[in-house]
């Protein structure tokens, strides 16, 4: 549709009207950035004045910044665990929110093993959606001609529980998922899914992803954009196709969904488009029966432009296994978000992976930002944090927010760096997690639980073998699909005629997998998104290989510690060149969905 020029907007020429009204919002709210960020402040404070939190500090209705810098402490999640669980627990008073709390939104990290609940209310529904709508106008300016076609993205609801208080404990996607914003989503021709609605919603992660694939499969031709919510993601998408493309193709040469998809609604909505092909289910066995998948997703659908997926922190090292697959195919990362609050988007989404920049919408949540020191330990002084648009290009710092669900100057843990600005909204790269050593999807484990788990493994060798475990450290082998973690252990073995043995050692990795936090365990039982945890032993002296080879690198022999997470290609390489056996869980650690009392 040909767009008037009065329109235009400075990021580009929209697509169409609706885009040039998304685009305009765009630029005015990051034009005047301060003002959208005073009026959120200033709306929540008003909004919350008589909650108990904000009367707490003895704020009394002021809403300006100053007052509110003053007297609200900076906080972590564990600071409001006590009026969270009397939330979680059924306390219906005005503990946080004016608002009625609808759900709690469980966040990937974690506090004493358990996800954290994030108190939303049902408003926050409207700001995500906001969002949302704002990603599709920026693409179309670099990608044109997105809805002469679908877009084939694996999306999935997860397993939700309920408090003691009965209000829904579910992830933020899950819970978009199944709302009425998305279910009754209206027509767009820019942002058309192949997966029925009806797969995304099946909690049965196998019938939903089998379902999704054969939907993709059917309309191939039509597919211009592939996605998952993280690399990791679209990878386990790939695989799942490798192990089933040969029930997927009888599917299709024959017309009739396989037996082992049981949901009837999920049936109903495959009925519809499925019909006996055989061309396409012999193209199929022809492609996936050959041993070479470079390049299998524009093999299999030639007309993908993109792929939309998280490819920033952790999932980076995801980025050359989706090129070998994708033929080098572009890497879009479209926003920025989390169970907390989302924050901005990418406005120029088709860059490189390593220049990914989020522009924060000011209009979300009241932004701080506590300047990141890797070496200060925060002392819980507030002098330090800087307002939306005063941070500085370069430097990096730890995102603080105040939502109007009730978070107030609430540390995400996300550190990130000024790469620029749009208008006067300041633009960041995300770094990484703050104290976050290992993770393979939305597991995130930092380096206390990783001890714990060593320490609580080696308690099984310790007895029997009279062994101990001399130094260790980890590493994130994204090798395998699902990618697993891996454990390097350098034993003390003190009678070599009674030395650990293979069933003592994979004992050892379950242990270590039954230590982890709720998350990690989630994704080993019931998402599939996590392999088993593996130990490879390695010979005596290697850890002082490792110091040896760190010092010939300038590192200082006085300060040296062993890295207790390690990503260096030389590094891996060495200590893969010193293995002396290697060990697998040999089960599914314990996770149930309630979570403990």
């Amino acid at each position: 549709m040909a767009v008037d020029s009065a329109l235009a907007s400075p990021l580009g020429p929209p697509a169409c009207e609706k885009d040039a009204k998304a685009l305009r919002f765009i630029e005015e709210i990051t034009r005047n950035a301060d003002l959208v960020q005073e009026r959120v402040l200033d709306e929540i404070l008003s909004r919350n004045a008589e909650v108990e939190y904000l009367k707490r500090y003895k704020l009394d209705g002021a809403t300006d910044r100053e007052t509110f810098k003053s007297k609200l402490p900076v906080i972590k999640y564990e600071d409001l665990q006590p009026e969270i669980q009397r939330i979680a627990n059924g306390d219906r008073s005005n503990i946080l929110s004016a608002h009625p709390i609808s759900e709690f939104l469980t966040s990937s990290g974690t506090s004493a093993g358990e996800r954290k609940l994030m108190p939303t209310i049902k408003e926050e529904l409207d700001r995500r959606q906001l969002l949302y709508s704002l990603l599709m106008p920026v693409m179309n300016l670099y990608v044109p001609g997105l809805e002469k076609g679908k877009g084939l993205y694996f999306l999935f609801v997860k397993s939700e529980t309920k408090t003691p208080g009965g209000l829904l404990a579910r992830p933020v996607l899950t819970s978009y998922y199944k709302s009425e914003h998305f279910k009754t989503r209206p027509y767009d021709p820019y942002n058309v899914y192949t997966s029925p609605n009806a797969a995304i919603l099946c909690a049965d992660s196998f019938q939903s992803m089998y379902t999704q694939m054969l939907c993709g499969l059917l309309e191939r031709q039509q597919v211009l954009r592939l996605g998952a919510v993280f690399a990791s993601g679209l990878l386990r998408a790939i695989r799942f196709l490798q192990l089933h493309w040969q029930l997927l193709a009888s599917d299709i040469e024959t017309g009739t969904l396989n037996n082992k998809i049981t949901d009837p609604s999920v049936r109903d909505s495959v009925d519809e488009i499925l019909k006996p092909n055989q061309e396409l289910a012999n193209f199929i066995r022809n492609e996936c029966s050959n041993e070479n998948w470079e390049g299998i997703i524009t093999r299999i659908w030639p007309n993908t432009k993109y792929l939309d997926v998280i490819v920033t922190g952790a999932m980076a090292q995801y980025i050359p296994t989706l090129d070998y697959y994708s033929g080098g195919l572009p890497l879009a990362c479209t926003m920025y978000a989390s169970s907390e609050c989302y924050f901005g988007l990418n406005l120029n989404p088709m860059c490189k992976p390593s220049e990914v920049s989020y522009t924060i919408m000011p209009n979300m949540a009241y932004f701080e930002f506590l300047p990141h020191e890797p070496a200060d330990s925060f002392s819980g002084s507030t002098q330090k944090l800087v307002d939306l648009v005063n941070v500085e290009v370069g430097k990096e710092y730890e995102l603080v927010i105040t939502t109007y669900a009730g978070l107030c100057r609430y540390r995400v843990g996300d550190i990130l760096r000024v790469t620029g600005f749009h208008n006067s909204a300041p633009q960041f790269h995300f770094v990484r997690r703050k104290n976050v050593l290992l993770s393979i999807d939305s597991d995130k484990t930092d380096e206390a639980e990783l001890q714990t788990a060593v320490e609580n493994a080696t308690q099984l060798i310790l007895r029997e073998f009279n062994t101990s475990v001399v130094e260790y450290t980890s590493y994130a082998d994204t090798n395998t699909i699902p990618g697993h973690y891996v454990i390097y252990w350098e034993l003390l073995v003190k009678d070599s005629a009674n030395s650990p043995t293979d069933v003592a050692l994979s004992q050892c990795c379950l242990a270590m997998e039954n230590s982890l936090n709720s998350v990690y365990r989630q994704g080993r039982v019931s998402d599939n998104s996590i392999g088993p945890l593996e130990i490879r032993v390695v010979r005596n002296g290697t850890f002082e290989e490792l110091m040896d080879y760190a010092i010939s690198r300038g590192a200082s022999i006085n300060q040296y510690k062993v890295p207790r997470c390690v990503n260096f290609t030389p590094i891996v390489e060495l200590l893969d060149s010193r293995v002396v056996s290697a060990h697998f869980s040999p089960a599914l650690p314990r996770w149930t969905p309630e979570r403990r009392r």
